[in-house]
């Protein structure tokens, strides 16, 4: 969540703790709130993207995501342990 300090800026904040908990980045979890907040949320559901799952991913693959995200401390990490790392992200 924002620093108490700041304003939070997204307009669906249920949803995007929601879809936080489903293990959405923060990024995509407030680009989907946002947009489903102004368009609507069938209009957004409609466009959806056709990303996989990280569990269809392998090690390999999840580690390059790592590597492109800017990420440290994953090369010794297993499957389950960097997908949560991802999610985090």
């Amino acid at each position: 969540m924002a620093p108490a300090n700041k304003k939070s800026r997204l307009k669906k904040p249920q949803m995007y703790e929601d879809l936080r908990e489903e293990g959405q980045s923060k990024e995509k979890a407030a680009r989907i709130s946002n947009a489903s907040a102004s368009e609507g949320k069938s209009k957004v559901g409609k466009r959806g993207g056709k990303a996989g799952s990280y569990e269809d991913w392998t090690v390999d693959e999840l580690r390059g995501r790592a590597k492109e995200l800017g990420l440290s401390g994953y090369s010794k990490l297993n499957k389950s342990d960097l997908m949560k790392k991802l999610r985090k992200h």
